[in-house]
């Protein structure tokens, strides 16, 4: 009688310590993405402003957008001499949890900008409806497209430059829109979205 009373009492205790186990091994997980992140910090801010205005904000970016990203480093689809060594030995696996791990971080903090235009230069502003439809209104990004706001000018006349020149081929939409541009309006597009 004494033993299956106590039958529940060990099959909770079994129980308690299965999921303590878990709980540890995903703490663990968890500690070595964070650890595998920290590269990221050298180049992309270690509190997520990067070192350099040529480099994206990573933190709190769309999670779907900085996989793909690095996946296609990983695939060679994306070329960059620093990215693409730097996710090799990462499984795609760890590349998303990665992400994950930076997509939940907070999104820096910009220093006001009193230069910040109120709506878009005139030239540009029809054009620019078209880049709306996936970066979003107040081009926060969403699914699948990424955040543009607040990243710096510099980037993002590099990347758009990088679209159009066919440097940069791992979108469909992004290469041919960009070719479509002037330079000039390009750098226009740069400057607001940079002030947002």
């Amino acid at each position: 009688m004494l033993k299956r009373s106590l039958l529940p009492y060990a099959a909770a205790i079994i129980a308690a310590a299965g999921i303590s186990a878990l709980a540890t091994s995903s703490a663990r997980a968890q500690d070595a993405i964070a650890t595998k992140a920290q590269a990221c910090a050298a180049c992309h801010g270690m509190n997520g402003t990067p070192i350099s205005a040529t480099f994206p904000i990573v933190w709190g970016q769309q999670s779907n957008y900085l996989y793909k990203e690095l996946h296609d480093f990983h695939s060679g689809d994306r070329k960059n001499p620093v990215m693409a060594p730097l996710v090799q030995g990462i499984s795609l696996d760890e590349l998303r949890e990665i992400s994950n791990y930076l997509a939940a971080k907070q999104w820096p903090t910009k220093q006001a900008d009193s230069g910040a235009a109120a709506a878009p230069p005139e030239a540009i502003a029809a054009k620019m409806q078209q880049c709306k439809s996936c970066h979003q209104a107040n081009f926060e990004g969403g699914a699948p497209a990424p955040r543009l706001a607040g990243l710096s000018y510099e980037y993002l006349r590099s990347a758009m430059n990088a679209f159009a020149d066919g440097q940069r081929t791992n979108n469909l939409d992004m290469p041919g829109f960009m070719k479509s541009l002037t330079a000039s309006e390009r750098d226009a597009m740069a400057k607001y979205i940079a002030g947002l």
